[in-house]
């Protein structure tokens, strides 16, 4: 049977001065096993660079390190175990001795751990009766000191007039002493300036005044209240301890925190009531870009966030980001981006995690509102959750240029709509909405202007001027318009094909300038039976090709193209018939681009020679000859290298007289002579 380990009475942690040689160090009591035992240099605890021998040794056993520690170091061999119980005996069944060896050695080890650790600990001596061990209350020690009474017993004492310890030392390995003063500067509080924040006092002056002094302004937990604006400034932080760090404006008549500069930061605290809550707005002097706002709650403003490009283009509001931003109860707006002046629109200002809830409270305007903004301002992972009194959930205004929103989330009710485009945004993108109100998914008034990707009701996506250079289309549908009127329809660029009934009356369509539908195909098509005729023509144009098209019969078409400057038509079943003439003597080859032929001899005998019948222009395709002259000089179609139509050279010898051929790739056939 394996001996059990014994548990001589020793204590379970051994330490050597390294003398940078030595590699291989005893530990003098028993361990279970290897994970048993901690080795730490200078207080530092090990991974690796070492092996542990011996494990399972009443004896104990040795380290030994892969290369020397360095000199002087002070090496540390403890056992350390969990406690814990490591074995269960079963009801009735075998009692093993080594079993509750183990057991019992285990449970020695342990006590030998708690045992040392007591003797780290402050305690009554032996022959001294014992006090009370037990701390004043934490509101009673709170900013005091630990003493001793009379009777030698803790007590609280004040640490009015001087510091019993002056210098500052925090625990842990490699920490270094500092003095009081320089630890308490690392962080400045609004209460160093005054600040009650009981809610009841105007700390105002505190939060102006300690933001002046220093860069970084810490808040703790208390309820602040400010009766004016607070700026926050050049590389300026505010910040709090989170929902217990509260500002208060007393009412909504003024701004609570402003950033008129850069690089600022605003971040764990909850800000109560004002006209705007966070206002970042460009100054007179620095532009509003990289500030950070984050984890910040916002509650019953009339503006929650606004973004304002100010009156100085030199001075943009940028680059600016907004994380875990929440916005309960606005009056107006929960985000607003806008101009007030002559500035820059606000641009490239990120939005991630940030929601607009109005909790059952009114709002007049909407969750978020681009209404100035351009070039990737971005919403991502947002909300906006409002009460029916709103005018969309999200909002992109005529201002607004290549907006992007990534998984937003809309919901109201009252037909609010989840996303207004209104007319003049241009470029929004929007992709994975869901959509929760009532209202349209995408209520568009900008014309197309814009992108989605799994959004929008029916249709989840719409691709504006995109480019494909290899597309595998299993379907393929096009927007379609139906148009049953009388009179003058004005057709615009949101759908390609037209079809157009004209049984109430005649009707004109217009195709817009050819300048507004650069690239831009469409069809009409006329559907109805009747002899009412359709005239296409173009909005201050000439029309396709230069002139009007008349559709009189059912199904007549005509599809056309513009490049910026004209309409072209390239398909229709109502194109005039091509036709070139000719007037000559000798011999005239026939190259079959046209269909049709009007040739005069009238100075002297002419040849038309087709092309050989199996000639790749002439295989399936007919052609027309016609004399047109008054002479009596001959035309004579005849057939390069074969024999001509029919088999003959055949002769057209009077004004009018013409001949109709087609060609099945072997021979000329005459289909008509009139």
């Amino acid at each position: 049977m394996t001996e059990h380990i014994k548990m001589p009475d020793v204590v379970p942690i051994v330490r050597y001065v390294v003398n940078g040689t030595q590699t291989e160090f005893d530990y003098p009591f028993p361990i279970f096993a290897s994970e048993d035992l901690k080795v730490y240099l200078d207080g530092a605890l090990q991974a690796s660079g070492f092996t542990i021998n011996g494990a399972g040794n009443t004896a104990g056993g040795s380290v030994t390190f892969s290369a020397a520690p360095a000199m002087d170091t002070i090496l540390t061999l403890t056992r350390e175990l969990p406690i814990e119980r490591v074995t269960d005996f079963l009801e009735g069944g075998d009692f093993s001795a080594q079993s509750i060896n183990n057991e019992l050695d285990y449970v020695i080890a342990a006590l030998q751990q708690v045992n040392r650790e007591n003797d780290l600990m402050l305690k009554y001596g032996d022959h001294e009766t014992p006090g009370n061990v037990e701390l004043p209350s934490r509101f009673t020690r709170k900013n005091k000191a630990l003493g001793f009474d009379g009777n030698g017993d803790p007590i609280a004492l004040s640490l009015e007039g001087s510091m019993a310890a002056p210098d500052f030392t925090p625990t842990g390995t490699g920490a270094a002493t500092r003095t009081s003063s320089d630890k308490f500067a690392d962080m400045i509080s609004v209460k160093d300036f005054g600040a009650a924040g009981d809610g009841l006092t105007d700390d105002t002056n505190a939060f102006i005044n300690a933001l002046t002094a220093h860069d970084t302004v810490y808040v703790p937990p208390g309820e602040y209240l400010t009766t004016t604006t607070i700026t926050l400034g050049e590389r300026k932080t505010l910040i709090g301890a989170g929902q217990q760090s509260v500002i208060t404006a007393q009412d909504n008549s003024f701004n609570v925190i402003e950033i008129p500069a850069d690089f600022a930061a605003l971040g764990l605290l909850r800000i109560e009531n004002g006209d705007t809550a966070i206002l970042l707005k460009s100054g007179l002097s620095r532009p509003v870009v990289q500030t950070s706002v984050f984890d910040v709650t916002i509650f019953a403003p009339n503006i929650g966030v606004q973004l304002d490009g100010g009156s100085d283009t030199n001075y943009p509001c940028y680059w600016n980001n907004f994380d875990r931003v929440l916005i309960e109860q606005p009056a107006t707006h929960g985000i607003h981006l806008t101009k007030s002046g002559s500035g820059d629109t606000p641009n490239a200002n990120k939005f991630h995690a940030c929601r607009v809830y109005s909790h059952g409270a009114d709002i007049t305007g909407a969750g978020v509102y681009v209404e100035y903004g351009q070039h990737n301002n971005a919403f991502i992972d947002c909300e906006a959750n409002v009460k029916g009194t709103a005018q969309g959930c999200f909002i992109m205004g005529a201002n607004s240029n290549k907006t992007l929103l990534v998984n937003p989330y809309a919901e109201s009710n009252n037909s609010v709509p989840n996303v207004k485009l209104e007319s003049g945004s241009i470029e929004t993108s929007i992709y994975n909405l869901l959509s929760a109100s009532d209202g349209a998914a995408i209520w568009d008034l900008s014309g197309g202007e814009y992108s989605a990707y799994n959004a929008g009701y029916p249709n989840k996506n719409y691709f504006q001027k995109t480019s494909v250079l290899d597309m595998n289309a299993t379907l393929q549908r096009f927007d379609t318009e139906y148009i049953d009127s009388t009179g003058t329809v004005s057709l615009d660029t949101s759908h390609s094909v037209h079809l157009v009934s004209s049984y109430g009356g005649a009707l004109t369509v217009e195709l817009p300038g050819a300048a507004d539908a650069t690239g831009a195909m469409m069809v009409v098509k006329k559907i109805d039976s009747s002899a009412n005729v359709i005239t296409v023509t173009e909005n201050l144009g000439s029309g396709p090709d230069g002139r009007n098209y008349y559709l009189g019969a059912e199904n007549d078409y005509m599809m056309a193209l513009s490049n910026g400057a004209e309409w072209f038509v390239i398909a229709s079943n109502r194109s005039p018939g091509n036709t070139r003439y000719y007037d000559g003597t000798g011999t005239y080859d026939i190259d079959m681009a046209v269909d049709v032929y009007l040739l005069s001899s009238f100075g002297g005998a002419l040849t038309a020679r087709l092309p050989p019948a199996n000639a790749a222009e002439a295989v399936g395709r007919t052609v027309t000859i016609k004399k047109t002259d008054v002479s009596a000089n001959t035309i004579t179609v005849s057939e390069q290298g074969g024999s001509g139509p029919d088999g003959y050279s055949q002769p057209l010898s009077a004004q009018y007289d013409a001949i109709t051929v087609v060609s099945d790739g072997s021979q000329w056939f005459i289909t008509g002579t009139f």
